[in-house]
């Protein structure tokens, strides 16, 4: 039997800017609603109807659509969880990739700020497999955007449940702060457990 998926703890309750009621709203309520809904639908995959199987509507395309949604809105926001935390000193060797892809530290803030306000819902600092080199990606959605062989770092929620109890619309305030309380050890810690060093070669 398949194990469910259980929410995943923060490991703060308030950052510099980001208060302990709107982490809550996003944690405790939107991001532990994603947990549930995957369980929900891997528990009715198993006795999905295979017989109507159709491009057009199956209950199995739908099922099988809605845990792609569900599993990436998961993975999204445990990831933006974890890159915070820090004291947004920029340090370490991501630093120096970062350099090495994007042509200095501040080329790339400046592009990731960008697509902060470009994207509907998530920037996404990943080290793409196959080119060899890191890139910043957008999605706007859970289950569109995401690219295949790419290993997200340092991911940003840009949806307005993220921020609007702090921010209301004032998303680039919302971003300062994002990069104010960056776990840059964590990414760090990443590029070990991927072993993207090795990656690179």
């Amino acid at each position: 039997m398949e194990t469910e998926k259980t929410v995943k703890a923060l490991k703060y309750k308030s950052l510099n800017g980001l208060s302990e009621r709107q982490l809550a709203e996003h944690h405790g309520v939107l991001y532990a609603g994603y947990v549930k809904k995957v369980n929900e639908l891997r528990a009715k995959l198993p006795n999905a109807d295979k017989s109507t199987a159709n491009g057009t509507y199956a209950e199995l395309r739908e099922l099988k659509l809605e845990e792609g949604f569900a599993v990436n809105g998961v993975k999204l926001h445990e990831s933006y969880f974890d890159d915070l935390g820090g004291n947004g000193v920029s340090e370490g060797e991501i630093k120096d990739l970062i350099a090495a892809d994007f042509g200095s530290y501040e080329k790339w803030e400046e592009e990731f700020r960008a697509l902060g306000l470009c994207s509907r819902g998530w920037v996404v600092l990943a080290y793409d497999i196959d080119d060899k080199k890191l890139r910043n990606y957008i999605a706007d959605v859970h289950n569109q955007g995401g690219v295949w062989n790419a290993i997200p770092l340092l991911v940003l929620d840009v949806y307005e449940h993220a921020y609007f109890l702090d921010y209301a619309t004032a998303r680039k305030k919302y971003i300062d702060a994002f990069f104010q309380n960056l776990d840059w050890k964590h990414v760090n810690s990443l590029l070990k457990l991927y072993k993207v060093k090795e990656l690179r070669k």
